[in-house]
C-alpha cells in the first residue's frame, strides 16, 4: 500500500498542479495524506520532489481514571491538577500519566471531556480543564445535600503540536473525593 501511495505521488508531483493551494494536504484512496512543499531544497529530509507521505490512519485517543479515591499529594496540594491513577485508553500515548497532561501530537481539533466526583464534603467545587495553562471551560459541584455530585463538561479545542491540556481544581478541595472521576480526549481531525 505504501508503494501505491508512493507511485501516487510522484504521479502527482509529476503532473501539472492540481492542488487547491501548495499547503492542503491530498488524500489518496482515504489511506495516506500526501503533502507538497513549495521549496523543495529547503528539505530537511533531501528529498527532491519535497513530498512528505504519512498515514492517514494515525489515531490519538485517551481516557483516564481515579482508581482510588484522591487523597490529595503534596504535588497536587501545590499545583492543583487532578491527577488520575488508571489509564483506560492511551492510542498514541500521548496522555502523560505521570502528570495527568494530554500533549498534543500535532495541530488538530480536540474533544474533551470531564467527570470529577466530590463525595460527602460540604463545600462546592470548581474544575476547570486548562489548556497551555489558561482555562478553557469550568463545571461546578456544589449542592450541600446529596453526598455524591459531579463537576461535568465537554469542549472542542483547536491545539498546536506540543499544546498541554489538563484539569485544575480551581475551587474547593477533593480530600475523600470519590475514584469515579474520569478524563477524556481525542483528535477530531487534524488541520
Amino acid at each position: 500500500m505504501l508503494a501505491f501511495c508512493l507511485l501516487g505521488a510522484v504521479v502527482l508531483a509529476a503532473s501539472p498542479a492540481r492542488a487547491q493551494n501548495e499547503t492542503e494536504p491530498i488524500v489518496l484512496e482515504g489511506k495516506c495524506l500526501v503533502v507538497c512543499d513549495s521549496n523543495p531544497a529547503a528539505d530537511p529530509t533531501g528529498t527532491a520532489l519535497g513530498i512528505s507521505v504519512r498515514s492517514g490512519s494515525a489515531k490519538v485517543a485517551f481516557s483516564a481514571v481515579r482508581n482510588t479515591n484522591h487523597e490529595p499529594s503534596e504535588m497536587s496540594n501545590r499545583t492543583m491538577v487532578i491527577y488520575f491513577d488508571r489509564v483506560l485508553v492511551n492510542v498514541g500515548k500521548n496522555f502523560d500519566e505521570e502528570r495527568s497532561n494530554f500533549i498534543a501530537p500535532r495541530k488538530g481539533i480536540y474533544s474533551f471531556n470531564f467527570h470529577v466526583v466530590k463525595v460527602y464534603n460540604r463545600q462546592t467545587i470548581q474544575v476547570s480543564l486548562m489548556h497551555n495553562g489558561w482555562p478553557v471551560i469550568s463545571a461546578f459541584a456544589g449542592d450541600q445535600d446529596v453526598t455524591r455530585e459531579a463537576a461535568s463538561n465537554g469542549v472542542l479545542i483547536q491545539m498546536e503540536k506540543g499544546d498541554r491540556a489538563y484539569l485544575k481544581l480551581e475551587r474547593g478541595n477533593l480530600m475523600g473525593g470519590w475514584k469515579y472521576s474520569t478524563f477524556s480526549g481525542f483528535l477530531v481531525f487534524p488541520v
